[in-house]
């Protein structure tokens, strides 16, 4: 199963620009880089899919739940500014992307085709947005992770086998035609039904890529670790997007119940120590069964 390669290589492959951005000048602004991963014309054909996807956490993966948010601006302010004495940054206006690829490079790896202002504009945005600016959060909701990320930038892993993401293409379950200005062309990915395709990002453990290793969210590593071992053959896109591209997570009711199961035996009685003296006592016994693939919560 090659789609299990990576475990020999995978943590020591630096992201590459990708396909979409080359050519391109990198992009100064939050605006520019907007523009740049824009997928406002997949809606057209794929109404229904934009409507999922616009209403999941992905499309705001700045922002989140909005722990995210708070995640990254506790991240500059207490981390890259403070904790780690030796990245060189004091001020906001010290950022450089490289400070912010802890977080990016899971919740914005388009980070990749931006300026250093860029990460600063981000870093600020997420401090205010953070202590409930406005417009700051609209700013944030720019950016996200999208179908080109997921069809073009994280589509292709094992690049001597597969090649990098091409310019133009569009990578899903089929090869054809591709009805859109900017991707013509329809390929084949040979991971977009498996689980790496989302253990890319919802990851192993530290990145030891970064400067400073570090990483939030580990399922991928439970998943492959706990779950496959002991039998279980779903994949992440099965349990996650049976509902199409909203792709709940255990935050959303529904699959909060298909997750975990809970059962609760309650017995109330009194204790007697002495003659006289009582005292309410409760015997409480709660049984959880993690029906998910992969320990829960996340992050």
């Amino acid at each position: 199963m090659r789609f299990l390669k990576f475990a020999v290589v995978f943590l020591f492959i630096a992201l590459p620009l990708t396909a979409v951005a080359a050519g391109h000048e990198k992009a100064k602004t939050i605006d520019e880089l907007a523009k740049m991963y824009d997928v406002s014309s997949c809606k057209g054909c794929h109404a229904k899919i934009y409507d999922e996807w616009e209403k999941s956490y992905h499309a705001t993966s700045l922002i989140g739940s909005p722990r995210t948010m708070a995640t990254i601006a506790s991240a500059v302010k207490d981390g890259i500014m403070k904790e780690w004495t030796k990245s060189g940054v004091k001020e906001i206006k010290d950022i450089k992307v490289e400070h912010m690829l802890s977080c990016l490079k899971c919740h914005l790896p388009q980070i990749k085709n931006a300026t250093d202002a860029v990460a600063q504009e981000i870093a600020k945005a997420a401090i205010d947005g953070a202590a409930g600016d406005d417009d700051a959060k609209a700013k944030l909701k720019k950016l996200g992770i999208n179908c080109i990320t997921c069809h073009n930038q994280k589509a292709l892993i094992h690049k001597w086998t597969d090649g990098e993401p091409e310019a133009g293409v569009i990578y899903g379950n089929k090869e054809g035609a591709h009805a859109d200005g900017k991707f013509k062309a329809l390929k084949k990915s040979p991971i977009m039904k498996e689980s790496i395709l989302c253990g890319q990002c919802h990851g192993l453990g530290p990145n030891f890529d970064l400067t400073e290793p570090t990483q939030c969210a580990t399922l991928y590593g439970s998943y492959l670790h706990a779950y496959v071992p002991a039998g279980g053959n779903k994949t992440c896109q099965e349990c996650h997007m049976d509902k199409g591209h909203f792709m709940p997570g255990y935050r959303d009711p529904d699959q909060a119940k298909k997750a975990v199961t809970v059962s609760v035996d309650a017995t109330g009685y009194y204790f007697l120590p002495k003659a006289g003296d009582s005292q309410p006592t409760a015997k409480v016994t709660v049984k959880m069964l993690n029906n998910a693939g992969h320990r829960i919560p996340d992050g």
